[in-house]
């Protein structure tokens, strides 16, 4: 009866308009009332939940990545990117996705990834003659590039939620399938391009590429330092995110010269903004999961799962249809928090690594990003192209196609997630 009060407060209050992080909060509250628990505890696991030292470097990688976003990074990638793959047949869909494996991996943050170079790219393949469906598609599906490839904001959230799972690893983990997820993309985009009769830029030249990769080097520099700090063990994640802001800024004003004191208040109220609502998410899920140990839900959904199959390719497959179809109703953030205590044990009980699961969910629920009715990136995407929702979704099933594909070989591969963690611990 608890249990059912819980979901059932927390889902009803989700369907009525109240923001995730709140909803968690109330349902979290009534099920400590109802179990007659003293409600400083929930207060205490709160606390506890946002008072973890690695949850310091999220706010440090939203501010860079919106410092990036206001001056001037977002649009040398751009320019290095249609250089180096315009050329192609449907030259700015490849360089759509191109340049979001690019900036993603800077920035972590696919909604920051599809404002920013939607804003650069749709007007641009508009003029060249693309169809606006085509545009917003490659450019959303390609945006959730920044939640796999790191760094990403999103893994020091699962790396929480997991209980002690290296970040490092999760870092190192998630570059060949995000890589291998944006050429499933490229793929895509270049067969839709070529179907639609789409054709490609010309050549600029080896020297305009050269020039665009030097001009470009100094923003791709900052995941040099994000990244390698934390895998050479030099720095924390929080002192890597902490150098990669400061790093941003000296970019943004002494090289480039674009990031304004108007850019620079635009950067730093989007980042306080983001921050808070992470935070109070983070504190109300975990005292939300406290509720979920008490009543053993990751045990009830171990043997409801073991008694439909006990085939790990089988649990694998009902894990991701889960989670595809929770990425699809609910936040990104809040399902990592959520699901990470709930289906964890599951696959660990199938000798799946905890960093694979951690890359298989961020895919997952990154696709949930671009899926209606929640899908924040789909919604951001259709606003900038100025597409309406039903017309994007009537034609985006191929990019959907490519990121299962990417997905699926994620799952059942654990080489491609695993390879380079094994090789560097």
């Amino acid at each position: 009866m608890g249990l059912a009060l819980l979901f059932g407060l927390f889902f009803g209050l989700m369907i009525a308009g109240v923001p995730v992080a709140f909803a968690l909060g109330i349902a979290t509250v009534a099920g400590f009332l109802y179990e007659g628990l003293p409600l400083f505890v929930a207060f205490q696991r709160i606390l506890s939940g946002i008072s973890v030292f690695s949850l310091l470097a999220i706010p440090f990688f939203i501010f860079a990545g919106e410092l990036m976003m206001q001056g001037g990074i977002a649009t040398r990638l751009v320019r290095l990117a249609a250089a180096a793959v315009g050329s192609v047949r449907g030259g700015l869909g490849v360089v759509n996705v191109a340049s979001s494996m690019l900036f993603g991996g800077i920035s972590g943050s696919a909604v920051a990834d599809t404002s920013a170079l939607g804003s650069i790219l749709i007007p641009v393949m508009k003029e060249k003659g693309y169809d606006p469906d085509y545009n917003v598609n490659v450019t959303v599906t390609s945006s959730i590039a920044g939640i796999v490839i790191p760094p990403s904001h999103n893994m020091i959230l699962f790396a929480v939620a997991a209980g002690g799972v290296s970040v490092s690893k999760l870092f190192i983990a998630g570059i060949i399938p995000g890589i291998l997820m944006c050429v499933c993309l490229g793929l895509a985009a270049y067969l839709v391009a070529v179907k639609r009769g789409y054709g490609g830029e010309a050549f600029p030249g080896w020297a305009v590429l050269a020039t665009s990769f030097v001009v470009a080097l100094p923003g791709l520099f900052t995941a040099v330092i994000i990244v390698g700090g934390v895998l050479s063990g030099i720095m924390t994640v929080t002192e890597s995110g902490a150098f990669g802001a400061i790093y941003a800024i000296a970019v943004t004003t002494l090289v480039y010269r674009e990031l304004t004191w108007e850019n620079f208040k635009v950067a730093v109220l989007r980042s306080v903004v983001t921050t808070s609502l992470v935070m109070i998410l983070v504190g109300c899920a975990s005292a939300f999961a406290y509720l979920l140990a008490l009543y053993r839900v990751p045990d009830l959904l171990a043997g409801a799962v073991t008694v439909v199959s006990d085939n790990p390719l089988v649990i694998l497959l009902m894990l991701n249809l889960i989670l595809l179809a929770l990425g699809m109703i609910m936040d990104m953030a809040a399902l990592i928090l959520i699901c990470t205590p709930i289906f964890l044990p599951v696959a660990a009980s199938i000798g799946v690594d905890p960093v694979q699961f951690g890359i298989i969910m961020l895919m997952n629920l990154g696709l949930g990003l671009c899926t209606p009715p929640v899908g924040a990136c789909l919604f951001v995407g259709c606003v900038v192209g100025g597409v309406k929702i039903q017309d994007a979704v009537k034609t985006i099933w191929p990019f959907y196609l490519a990121i299962l594909v990417a997905l699926l070989l994620t799952t059942y591969i654990p080489a491609i997630s695993m390879t380079l963690p094994n090789l560097l611990q």
